[in-house]
């Protein structure tokens, strides 16, 4: 797929006929200049984009990527509920448990165990590095959810997708440097995608999975007409921004303009799959002319970082609701259905196209399952934020190895801790950045992604 062509011949001469030639806007016309072009990170990265891919309501470890034969071996076996967030339970007095419901095997030369909740996944395991390590300070959906998302579990702040673009720019400026696909809202809403302090143009342009993604796409005037009514447009926020031109959210306007008007021709090519072959469509498992489906929120993705959107996130709150089994595990059979080709045949696509040497495909859920539940017998499982299982794959990831491990029934990660500041300290590494320097300077501070913790994981790196 060739990249679409860039306005160039309209965009910069717009910013500069806005503010050029007046001493009053030098700061407008520096941060429009700056938002409107890439910048170098602190270092030569291994990855130019990221797909993130979030699997919304808590996916079980013990039942997906994490084996662990005692817990089938004890399955009904009491345990001591010693923990504040068990004890003070009410009807958690007493704690048993609970076994997995799917077989793990070996998988790919590297040998990595996956159940087969994910037969196709399993098939990348070669590609993949999984951490079973993983833990985070919430067992809130929200609150989880918004760590998982900036780094607070509690405030709002910045999405990754925006510390992302807000350091590196946009290399297509038809197209919004950070995009969010998914049928609904998951927990914390917009927050999970918001710029918060950072400049709104860093902030996630949501698509909504169906006929038309993104509403209004369609031109209603020709084009020619359209641009002079945004040079008209231009004259009139110059008197407008006479005494504002410390005004942000003014900045942020200008630049949406600009930006609408160039999607008007990229987001309809964008997302027309129908030059796809049908080899890759069944890979994806999508049938010709269908528009929604996480199978499509993956094809569209891989289309959106070839078109160069460097973060794309595909949430996955499908019409099967989403993966918070606390009535019954069963729920995660059609909810791994649904997800687990799409997510195969993206790596592999990216592979086969060479994508994936400089694409870091991450997959995450907000916290886990526990191994355990208040009665021998019950047949779902409740929140874990102790441990977890993530992978990432791609740009400059160590693949087929498993990093860390969680004790022998799955409860607390034993070896090789992996918190979310970790975590997000290791994905700005692979795109060039010390998370300690991505910094952001807002109410006499200044604020990063990994707030004053974090390190990065380097036995997760090939290098």
């Amino acid at each position: 797929m060739k990249p679409l062509p860039i306005l160039t011949q309209h965009r910069r001469p717009f910013i500069r006929s806005l503010v050029g030639g007046s001493m009053l806007f030098p700061g407008i016309l520096k941060q429009l200049m700056a938002e409107d072009s890439t910048k170098e990170p602190h270092f030569p990265a291994k990855a130019k984009r990221v797909i993130f891919l979030f699997m919304t309501g808590g996916v079980s470890h013990v039942d997906t990527f994490d084996p662990k034969p005692a817990l089938t071996k004890d399955h009904g076996k009491e345990i001591k509920a010693d923990h504040p967030e068990i004890k003070d339970r009410p009807g958690y007095e007493k704690i048993y448990l609970k076994k997995p419901q799917w077989e793990f095997s070996k998988h790919g030369q590297c040998g990595t165990e996956v159940s087969t909740l994910f037969p196709h996944v399993a098939t990348c395991v070669d590609d993949i590095a999984l951490i079973r390590s993983m833990h985070t300070a919430h067992s809130n959906h929200y609150n989880a959810t918004l760590g998982m998302h900036t780094g607070s579990f509690a405030q709002s702040r910045p999405s990754i997708g925006s510390w992302l673009t807000y350091g590196l720019g946009s290399e297509n400026r038809n197209l919004p440097g950070f995009v969010v696909i998914a049928p609904r809202q998951t927990y914390a809403g917009t927050q999970v995608y918001a710029s918060d302090f950072l400049p709104g143009a860093y902030q996630g342009t949501l698509v909504v999975p169906g006929s038309e993604p993104i509403s209004n796409i369609a031109p209603r005037v020709p084009t020619e007409k359209q641009r002079l009514e945004l040079d008209l447009l231009a004259k009139l926020n110059t008197q407008h921004l006479s005494d504002r031109s410390d005004d942000g959210n003014l900045v942020t306007r200008l630049r949406t303009f600009e930006t609408a008007f160039g999607m008007q021709m990229a987001v309809p090519q964008v997302f027309d799959l129908s030059k796809e072959t049908d080899a890759t469509l069944e890979s994806y498992g999508l049938k010709r002319g269908q528009t929604t489906g996480f199978a499509w929120q993956c094809l569209a993705a891989r289309r959106l970082i070839e078109q160069g959107v460097r973060f794309v996130e595909l949430i996955d709150t499908g019409s099967s609701g989403n993966w918070d089994a606390h009535g019954d595990m069963m729920s995660h059979e059609p909810l791994a259905k649904n997800v687990d080709q799409p997510i195969a045949a993206l790596l592999k696509d990216l592979k086969q196209r060479g994508l994936l040497e400089d694409t870091l495909v991450v997959w995450t859920t907000e916290f886990g399952r526990t191994p355990f539940n208040n009665t021998a017998d019950a047949k779902g499982r409740e929140h874990h934020p102790w441990a977890f299982s993530s992978w990432l794959a791609g740009a400059g990831v160590k693949p087929g190895i498993v990093y860390g491990a969680t004790d022998e029934h799955g409860l607390r990660v034993a070896d090789n801790g992996v918190d979310v500041h970790d975590f997000h300290a290791t994905i700005l590494h692979l795109m060039g950045f010390d998370h300690e320097r991505l910094t952001f300077r807002h109410s006499g501070r200044d604020y990063r992604l990994t707030d004053v913790h974090g390190k990065v994981v380097r036995g997760l790196l090939n290098a």
